[in-house]
């Protein structure tokens, strides 16, 4: 029986909260808590009575310290899952140090603005030193590592679908299938269609600015970038069909090339339809994109921010979204001397997601795992202290978590290849 702490209330949140409240002999009480009270209180009316989990609501900015701060001490939690945006997490990593609390999250830090000038000259000597320009990256959360291995704490980052059970499969086939792995190639496809001309499946400021950044893989242990959505690829995805995939940055590669360091390659791509890619090159063209305030009718406005509004909500594309997401990860390496290949991946059904918790699933290969990690951290099967990522723990346990709570594997010996 544990108390939890569940910070944000967006799509993928709310399914975290509705697969927490399925286990109530594990997570019998939790605290919603969002700067929107409201969607909070919503959600509580619409699973009580459904539930034996003991749920409270509260409002928080997640982006004051001193707040969370206070919330955690009032409220007592085993565990923070911070399931806000990732401009937050170093705040509530903050809190947790403050209160003696452990800490997760799906996603890891970025700043919300990207011209902020002391940001900017650590962000340019990374950019440097690395080789590559993306805004995210495990630096600034890997520097608490010290700070929470001394306070005998662990805080578990990225624990979403990519990253999270990416890096799992990744621990998976390392532990199971092969003594050496040379390649990691990890493809994302989503075959869904919600009938909007142009929409995000998550949040569209972290979709707009991770998809419009250059592309980058590691290679020989060094970054290679590359221009924005230059490197295409067509893979015919099992119960999805053929689809155009391109080459992203992604932070699992990062934490990937350190854990696995004898990878040669590791990529990531995910599929994109050609209208998706003209919308947003138009938008981004006209400076829509851009995180740095301008001056509209004597007003500071963001212009993302503004997007943002005019888009449909992520949460709300749930009723309306078909098809199915096909992710996972492919490798070659050997095994007992023996050449090998193997693609372990995960297909999940938008309308079946939808059907058991009102969301698509994207959100619901997010959400779905955050709940399987707290699952971990609460049972005390994983309880490492200091600061670590997914592929670091033994991911037995966790992917057999996913098996039974919605998101089970599959596997093909021998996949057809990215070249």
């Amino acid at each position: 029986m544990s108390r939890v702490l569940i910070i944000g209330c967006g799509g993928v949140a709310q399914v975290a909260i509705r697969k927490c409240c399925q286990i109530p002999e594990v997570f019998s009480e939790i605290c919603i808590a969002s700067r929107t009270k409201e969607k909070c209180d919503k959600l509580k009316e619409a699973l009580e009575g459904k539930t034996e989990t003991k749920i409270t609501t509260a409002q928080v900015d997640a982006d004051d310290v001193s707040q969370v701060i206070d919330l955690i001490q009032d409220y007592q939690p085993d565990l923070v899952m911070n399931i806000a945006l990732p401009y937050q997490d170093l705040t509530i990593m903050d809190a947790c140090l403050a209160c003696g609390v452990n800490y997760m999250d799906t996603a890891n830090y970025e700043p919300e603005d990207t011209e902020d000038p002391q940001w900017r000259a650590i962000y340019e000597k990374r950019c440097k030193e690395k080789g590559f320009s993306a805004y995210f990256d495990y630096s600034w959360q890997w520097d608490y590592q010290d700070r929470f291995e001394k306070a005998g704490l662990t805080a578990l980052l990225g624990c979403g679908f990519d990253p999270g059970v990416t890096q799992a499969y990744c621990a998976h086939a390392k532990k199971h299938h092969f003594d050496e792995i040379d390649t990691i190639d990890i493809l994302d496809c989503n075959g869904g269609d919600h009938g909007y001309a142009f929409a995000t499946n998550f949040n569209p400021e972290v979709n707009l600015r991770e998809v419009s950044a250059p592309g980058s893989y590691m290679e020989n242990g060094k970054w290679v970038e590359i221009p924005a959505m230059s490197i295409k690829r067509e893979y015919n995805f099992d119960q999805v069909g053929q689809k155009d995939m391109y080459l992203l940055h992604h932070e699992e590669i990062e934490s990937l090339q350190v854990n696995i360091p004898e990878a040669k390659r590791i990529r990531f791509f995910m599929t994109f339809g050609q209208s998706y890619l003209d919308h947003m090159r138009c938008l981004e063209n006209v400076g829509m994109l851009r995180t740095d305030p301008v001056l509209f009718e004597g007003k500071e406005i963001v212009p993302i921010k503004f997007l943002k509004e005019l888009l449909p909500d992520p949460a709300s594309l749930g009723p309306r979204t078909h098809g199915k997401t096909n992710i996972g990860c492919i490798f070659t390496g050997r095994k007992d001397g023996q050449e090998k290949s193997y693609y372990i991946y995960n297909i999940c059904d938008h309308q079946e997601a939808y059907k058991e918790v009102e969301s698509q699933a994207i959100s619901y290969t997010t959400g779905v795992p955050a709940m399987c990690g707290a699952l971990m951290l609460l049972s005390g099967q994983w309880n490492q202290t200091g600061v670590h990522t997914v592929e670091e723990f033994d991911p037995d346990p966790f992917l057999d978590a996913l098996d039974k709570y919605g998101l089970p594997r599959s596997e093909n010996f021998s996949p057809v290849l990215v070249d």
